[in-house]
């Protein structure tokens, strides 16, 4: 059992009760036509057997649980060549869950506003004397779910511990210690900027009419009502993690990595589909067990569309030393200080040689005879 198979079964009832907005459509049609003849694709034909295997195309779509192993490991080769000789930090900014029906129908507004809040944090205590005084790098990603499908908006950031110094000529380690051992601020820190950031953009989007308020969450729409409810959120204590990753910076890209081009949850974790009820797999963080969740097929399709991002909104993004017009001046130079030598990476790679490089299949070879070679015909066109 799959997730196209699931929608291609029950969207159409789905749609007859439940309009969807277009960017969630297109995303869902892909997902239902990928690897299917309806994308086209071509036959490999051994030249000495005649064996022949089929491949349809991939949809591409960031949301696919199908589509983006080559290009996940493309990224993490690419990341990893960027890593300095120090130890790293994963951050999480989590919102409180009262938020969750706000943002929800206001997403790329506050999706917005949590990476812009989440990397000023990180900035501006870096660039702070009292705590390190030089600029850092981030490299953020957004995670809107949890493993029970529900909205779960939260940032995970990956930040070196350390930063390059006013006038580039020094590598700023945290002052706590003199190699890199901790993070140059207290969590707590962290997390009280970050509230105060995010909740002065959240009503400035208020007072600019950029926030939309419909239907369960129109209560809220009046200045007095919203003020209220802000009221609130500041009053409530908001939850930021920050500890070195397992495994290092190399552990935390991984980890992100997993998510780069998948959406919710994987095909793996799907059980079965029976009587209108899909089962899969979640691990439950309360009591670190993993279980197993019977869903609805409606209320699993409702979930599912929950995380499936608004068109061109970027979900990975870069800040500091890391940001893109700062790699080959402020990282290279960052490196050149920390000794660091830039290695050849595999990002480039055609991807057969990538994909052999990761499992050690040839693809060239025929599997049937392993003396042929495969040769790529277009589908519903005969070879001369």
């Amino acid at each position: 059992m799959d997730l196209g198979t699931i929608f291609r079964e029950h969207l159409a009832s789905y749609i007859s009760e439940h309009a969807l907005p277009y960017f969630q459509w297109k995303a869902v049609n892909a997902l239902m036509q990928c690897r299917t003849e309806s994308l086209g694709g071509h036959i490999d034909r051994c030249d000495k057997c005649g064996y022949e295997r089929p491949f349809y195309n991939s949809c591409r779509n960031r949301h696919c649980p199908q589509c983006g192993y080559l290009g996940k490991e493309r990224w993490l080769e690419k990341r990893k060549s960027q890593l300095l000789p120090v130890t790293y930090f994963h951050t999480v900014f989590t919102l409180p869950d009262t938020l969750n029906p706000l943002m929800l129908v206001n997403q790329k507004v506050c999706y917005n506003l949590l990476f812009k809040s989440g990397s000023e944090t990180l900035l501006d205590l870096g660039k702070d004397p009292k705590h390190l005084g030089a600029e850092i790098g981030i490299l953020a990603m957004l995670h809107t779910h949890g493993q029970n499908m529900l909205d779960h908006p939260h940032l995970h950031c990956i930040v070196p511990g350390g930063g390059l110094s006013e006038d580039g000529k020094h590598w700023r380690y945290p002052k706590r210690t003199n190699k890199g051992k901790d993070f140059f601020v207290h969590v707590n820190v962290i997390s009280d900027l970050f509230k105060k950031k995010f909740l002065y953009y959240l009503k400035e989007a208020y007072l600019e009419g950029r926030l939309q308020f419909p239907g369960q969450i129109s209560n809220i729409q009046s200045p007095k009502a919203f003020t209220e409810f802000m009221n609130g959120l500041y009053k409530k204590k908001w939850v930021t993690y920050c500890k070195e990753p397992f495994q290092g910076g190399e552990g935390g890209l991984k980890y992100l990595s997993k998510y780069v081009y998948r959406t919710a949850i994987t095909n793996r974790r799907i059980l079965d589909l029976r009587d209108g009820k899909v089962r899969f797999r979640w691990h439950d963080y309360r009591d670190g067990k993993d279980k197993v969740m019977t869903l609805e097929v409606f209320e699993f399709i409702r979930r599912f569309l929950l995380h499936i991002l608004p068109s061109g909104f970027c979900r990975i993004r870069y800040y500091g030393i890391l940001a893109s017009r700062n790699l080959k001046t402020k990282l290279a130079r960052c490196m050149k200080l920390l000794n660091k030598k830039v290695k050849q990476t595999a990002d480039k790679l055609d991807w057969r040689e990538l994909f052999y490089m990761l499992t050690g299949s040839d693809l060239t070879i025929c599997p049937k005879c392993k003396q042929g070679r495969m040769i790529s015909i277009p589908l519903n066109h005969s070879p001369p």
